[in-house]
């Protein structure tokens, strides 16, 4: 085994794989399972009690985090006229037409969000085929396709973040980097949480926060009983 295999092994050997930790608990432990030099982002996946076949049970949804993710995003805007001015002027890193569809045509993909007033949609949808699997393509039900692009641009830049469960009905977010200390990452898990749960379908029955688990970057993933966060877990 590999020095960071060795590294991660006895970070995992300091969480309790039976344990369900309270939230607390488990954003104390975050900082003794990091390894690495750089400083780790946090991540969240919360499993879900529904169905992510059926269509009326898909669960997705933005919230903006109260101390962002610690990450610099890149924003690419998909405008022209008076409403390319209004992204420049907002902080996008780039903003255009045709030509940055013909980027990213041919390989081009230096961004991290996407952003398109809904008439320039014809143009986008030329490449939708290579920015849809990749989770870059502007969408009106996550504010990413809007007339609003100043806005949307300084969204993305304060914090926002997308959520949308997988085919496994579970959501990955990113809530923050190690260095925010516990109550900045508790206030961002919390709102995050919070977001979710109102996004919860009319038909789902049952228990729907199955299961949290908390990890950096690298590090093993530590469980969270959702009981010990019945403020926010009501279902």
């Amino acid at each position: 085994m590999g020095t960071a295999g060795k590294k991660y092994r006895e970070a995992k050997n300091k969480v309790d794989g039976e344990k369900r930790y309270s939230l607390e608990e488990a954003i104390q432990l975050l900082p003794a399972t990091t390894y690495v030099r750089f400083d780790e982002s946090i991540d969240v996946a919360i499993r879900l009690g529904i169905d992510p076949k059926k269509p009326d049970q898909m669960v997705r949804g933005t919230v903006i985090l109260p101390h962002g993710t610690g990450k610099k995003l890149k924003v690419l805007v998909f405008a022209q006229g008076e409403k390319e001015k209004e992204a420049r002027d907002a902080g996008t890193d780039y903003v255009g037409g045709e030509e940055l569809v013909e980027k990213i045509s041919q390989g081009w993909l230096d961004f991290d969000r996407a952003i398109a007033t809904p008439d320039m949609m014809k143009v986008v949808s030329k490449v939708g085929k290579i920015l849809g699997p990749r989770g870059l393509m502007p969408n009106p039900k996550v504010g990413t396709v809007t007339f609003d692009v100043g806005k949307a641009v300084q969204d993305v830049k304060s914090g926002k973040v997308e959520f949308k469960v997988d085919k496994a009905g579970i959501l990955h977010v990113s809530v923050g980097k190690v260095s925010f200390g516990q109550e900045k990452l508790r206030e961002n898990i919390l709102t995050l949480l919070d977001s979710v749960l109102r996004a919860k379908p009319p038909s789902s029955k049952g228990t729907y926060v199955k299961g949290l688990a908390i990890s950096t970057t690298m590090g093993p993933g530590i469980k969270v009983d959702p009981l010990t966060i019945r403020n926010f877990v009501k279902a």
